[in-house]
Protein backbone atom coordinates (compact mmCIF):
# COMPACT_ATOMS: atom_id res chain seq x y z
CA UNK A 1 0.00 0.00 0.00
CA UNK A 2 1.29 3.24 -0.90
CA UNK A 3 0.56 6.32 1.18
CA UNK A 4 0.30 9.70 -0.22
CA UNK A 5 2.13 12.75 1.74
CA UNK A 6 0.06 15.55 3.32
CA UNK A 7 0.60 18.87 1.95
CA UNK A 8 3.64 21.22 2.33
CA UNK A 9 0.25 23.36 4.78
CA UNK A 10 -0.96 20.25 6.53
CA UNK A 11 0.71 18.53 9.70
CA UNK A 12 -0.51 15.36 11.04
CA UNK A 13 -1.09 14.96 14.98
CA UNK A 14 0.91 12.11 16.51
CA UNK A 15 -0.75 9.29 17.21
CA UNK A 16 -4.03 10.28 15.81
CA UNK A 17 -3.52 10.43 11.92
CA UNK A 18 -5.72 13.66 12.10
CA UNK A 19 -4.56 16.09 9.26
CA UNK A 20 -4.78 19.63 10.81
CA UNK A 21 -4.29 23.02 8.35
CA UNK A 22 -0.96 24.55 9.57
CA UNK A 23 -1.19 28.22 10.76
CA UNK A 24 0.10 31.35 9.38
CA UNK A 25 0.22 33.10 12.44
CA UNK A 26 -0.27 37.01 11.18
CA UNK A 27 1.89 40.09 11.24
CA UNK A 28 1.80 41.72 14.65
CA UNK A 29 3.25 45.52 14.05
CA UNK A 30 2.94 48.03 16.77
CA UNK A 31 4.35 52.12 17.05
CA UNK A 32 4.20 54.77 20.18
CA UNK A 33 2.66 57.93 18.94
CA UNK A 34 3.43 60.90 20.76
CA UNK A 35 0.01 62.41 19.55
CA UNK A 36 -4.00 62.36 20.74
CA UNK A 37 -5.73 59.13 19.23
CA UNK A 38 -8.14 61.40 17.21
CA UNK A 39 -4.92 63.57 15.33
CA UNK A 40 -2.70 60.56 14.49
CA UNK A 41 -6.13 58.07 13.49
CA UNK A 42 -6.93 61.45 10.93
CA UNK A 43 -3.04 61.85 9.93
CA UNK A 44 -3.81 57.97 9.35
CA UNK A 45 -6.84 58.75 6.80
CA UNK A 46 -6.74 61.84 5.77
CA UNK A 47 -2.98 62.60 4.63
CA UNK A 48 -2.32 59.07 4.12
CA UNK A 49 -0.65 59.66 0.39
CA UNK A 50 1.45 62.27 2.01
CA UNK A 51 3.59 60.43 4.38
CA UNK A 52 3.25 56.18 3.01
CA UNK A 53 6.15 55.11 1.13
CA UNK A 54 4.91 54.96 -2.22
CA UNK A 55 8.59 53.84 -2.76
CA UNK A 56 8.11 50.34 -2.84
CA UNK A 57 4.83 49.96 -0.91
CA UNK A 58 2.22 50.91 -3.78
CA UNK A 59 1.19 49.44 -6.78
CA UNK A 60 2.35 52.70 -9.53
CA UNK A 61 5.41 53.85 -7.52
CA UNK A 62 6.35 57.47 -8.96
CA UNK A 63 3.37 57.77 -10.95
CA UNK A 64 0.85 57.39 -8.05
CA UNK A 65 -0.76 60.98 -7.79
CA UNK A 66 -2.60 60.53 -4.17
CA UNK A 67 -3.88 57.89 -1.97
CA UNK A 68 -7.45 58.00 -0.87
CA UNK A 69 -9.86 56.60 1.85
CA UNK A 70 -13.08 56.51 1.72
CA UNK A 71 -14.39 57.13 5.54
CA UNK A 72 -16.88 54.37 5.67
CA UNK A 73 -17.68 50.79 5.67
CA UNK A 74 -17.66 49.10 2.55
CA UNK A 75 -15.29 52.50 1.75
CA UNK A 76 -12.68 52.01 -0.89
CA UNK A 77 -8.96 52.64 0.08
CA UNK A 78 -7.12 53.31 -3.14
CA UNK A 79 -4.09 55.23 -5.09
CA UNK A 80 -4.90 57.64 -8.19
CA UNK A 81 -2.09 57.42 -10.84
CA UNK A 82 -0.90 60.58 -12.86
CA UNK A 83 -3.41 59.09 -15.54
CA UNK A 84 -6.66 58.79 -13.50
CA UNK A 85 -6.27 54.78 -13.36
CA UNK A 86 -7.43 53.87 -9.43
CA UNK A 87 -6.03 51.16 -7.93
CA UNK A 88 -8.15 49.49 -5.43
CA UNK A 89 -5.96 48.01 -2.34
CA UNK A 90 -9.07 47.36 -0.21
CA UNK A 91 -12.17 47.77 1.33
CA UNK A 92 -13.00 49.14 4.70
CA UNK A 93 -15.14 45.87 6.48
CA UNK A 94 -15.09 47.90 9.78
CA UNK A 95 -15.04 51.48 10.34
CA UNK A 96 -15.03 53.12 13.97
CA UNK A 97 -13.04 56.35 14.32
CA UNK A 98 -10.62 57.14 16.21
CA UNK A 99 -10.45 53.79 17.52
CA UNK A 100 -10.10 50.99 14.83
CA UNK A 101 -10.56 50.32 10.59
CA UNK A 102 -10.30 46.69 9.10
CA UNK A 103 -9.35 46.57 5.30
CA UNK A 104 -9.32 43.91 2.86
CA UNK A 105 -5.69 43.87 1.84
CA UNK A 106 -5.69 42.92 -2.40
CA UNK A 107 -1.72 43.94 -2.63
CA UNK A 108 -1.35 40.20 -1.79
CA UNK A 109 -1.99 37.16 -4.40
CA UNK A 110 -5.06 36.24 -2.77
CA UNK A 111 -7.27 38.75 -0.27
CA UNK A 112 -5.83 39.10 3.30
CA UNK A 113 -7.09 41.32 6.19
CA UNK A 114 -5.40 44.20 7.70
CA UNK A 115 -7.15 45.94 11.16
CA UNK A 116 -5.39 49.07 12.62
CA UNK A 117 -6.16 49.82 16.28
CA UNK A 118 -5.28 53.50 17.94
CA UNK A 119 -5.44 52.95 21.61
CA UNK A 120 -4.82 56.01 24.03
CA UNK A 121 -1.96 55.58 26.46
CA UNK A 122 -2.11 59.02 27.66
CA UNK A 123 -3.33 62.44 26.60
CA UNK A 124 -0.49 62.81 23.60
CA UNK A 125 0.28 59.35 23.52
CA UNK A 126 -1.17 56.75 21.02
CA UNK A 127 -0.29 53.18 19.93
CA UNK A 128 -1.13 52.56 16.82
CA UNK A 129 -1.22 48.31 16.03
CA UNK A 130 -1.99 46.54 12.75
CA UNK A 131 -2.67 43.26 12.37
CA UNK A 132 -2.11 41.55 9.17
CA UNK A 133 -4.10 37.90 8.80
CA UNK A 134 -5.86 35.68 6.66
CA UNK A 135 -2.25 34.32 5.29
CA UNK A 136 -3.98 30.62 5.25
CA UNK A 137 -5.91 31.54 1.71
CA UNK A 138 -2.70 31.91 0.22
CA UNK A 139 -0.61 29.10 -1.37
CA UNK A 140 2.69 27.76 -0.14
CA UNK A 141 4.06 28.99 -3.37
CA UNK A 142 2.36 32.81 -2.97
CA UNK A 143 3.51 33.11 0.98
CA UNK A 144 7.18 33.07 -0.61
CA UNK A 145 6.33 35.63 -3.42
CA UNK A 146 7.79 39.17 -3.42
CA UNK A 147 5.70 41.97 -2.36
CA UNK A 148 7.23 45.24 -2.25
CA UNK A 149 10.55 43.57 -0.60
CA UNK A 150 11.84 40.48 -1.33
CA UNK A 151 10.46 36.82 -0.40
CA UNK A 152 6.89 37.76 0.61
CA UNK A 153 5.18 36.50 4.03
CA UNK A 154 7.99 33.34 4.26
CA UNK A 155 10.60 35.66 4.64
CA UNK A 156 9.60 38.67 6.88
CA UNK A 157 9.39 41.21 4.10
CA UNK A 158 5.57 42.37 5.06
CA UNK A 159 6.47 42.51 9.00
CA UNK A 160 9.62 44.72 7.89
CA UNK A 161 7.24 46.86 5.31
CA UNK A 162 4.37 47.05 8.00
CA UNK A 163 7.23 48.17 10.51
CA UNK A 164 8.19 50.52 7.95
CA UNK A 165 5.09 51.87 7.40
CA UNK A 166 4.20 52.45 11.00
CA UNK A 167 7.43 54.75 11.30
CA UNK A 168 6.47 56.84 8.12
CA UNK A 169 2.97 57.65 10.24
CA UNK A 170 4.70 58.26 13.68
CA UNK A 171 6.86 60.84 11.93
CA UNK A 172 4.02 61.85 10.11
CA UNK A 173 2.28 62.51 12.99
CA UNK A 174 3.84 64.16 15.38
CA UNK A 175 5.16 66.45 12.68
CA UNK A 176 1.97 67.57 12.01
CA UNK A 177 0.74 67.55 16.22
Amino acid sequence: MTTTPPPADTATRAGTGAVTTLRRPPIRQATLVRSDRAHTFDVFVSTIGQWWPLQPYSAGGARVREVSVEPRREGRVYETWDDGTEVEWGRLLAWDPPERLVMTWAATPAPTEVELTFTVLGPALTRVAVVHRGWETLTEEQLGEDCARPGGYRSGAFARGWSEILGALTAAAEGAA
